[in-house]
């Protein structure tokens, strides 16, 4: 049997204020690509997501379409919440929830295999680290604009 190599992905998203500005912060451990960024106006949960789903975007453009379905991709996020729900612990009511799950689960199509393991934040400082570099960036340029 061939062995698949496995990319380890952390992700965490965030907003100060629930909702309010938010940022992404994505760490691919394996790659070692740290990306964050603004992402407008939303809730913590859905920043979670946002962030999830970029990061599986960005390994499918690093590895390539097609190398894509021969990786595994563990993912780690400090979101109990968006573990449960994407192991199907936990049913989602939030309609925009909703709609980012199912962006998650077409995005997992493209790969072997793709697991979510919840992590304390202690074990996810890179992206959450990145989330607030973003936000402290997005929210400082935003106070310059008002300024002017």
């Amino acid at each position: 049997m061939t062995q698949h190599k496995t990319i380890e992905l952390y992700t965490d998203g965030g907003s100060r204020g629930n909702p309010g500005p938010a940022a992404i912060g994505v760490y691919i451990k394996t790659l070692g690509k740290t990306y964050g960024e603004c992402i407008g106006e939303t809730t913590n949960n859905d920043a979670e997501y946002q962030a999830l789903i970029f990061g599986l975007k960005k390994i499918k453009v690093l590895v390539g379409k097609v190398q894509a379905r021969q990786v595994r991709v563990a993912c780690f996020l400090d979101s109990e919440l968006i573990v449960k729900q994407l192991n199907h612990e936990y049913k989602i009511a939030d309609a925009t929830m909703q709609q980012l799950f199912i962006t998650v689960w077409n995005l997992m199509l493209d790969f072997r295999e793709v697991t979510f393991t919840h992590v304390l934040r202690s074990k996810n400082r890179i992206a959450d680290a990145a989330v607030n570099r973003a936000l402290d960036t997005c929210m400082a340029q935003n106070k310059q604009v008002k300024l002017v």
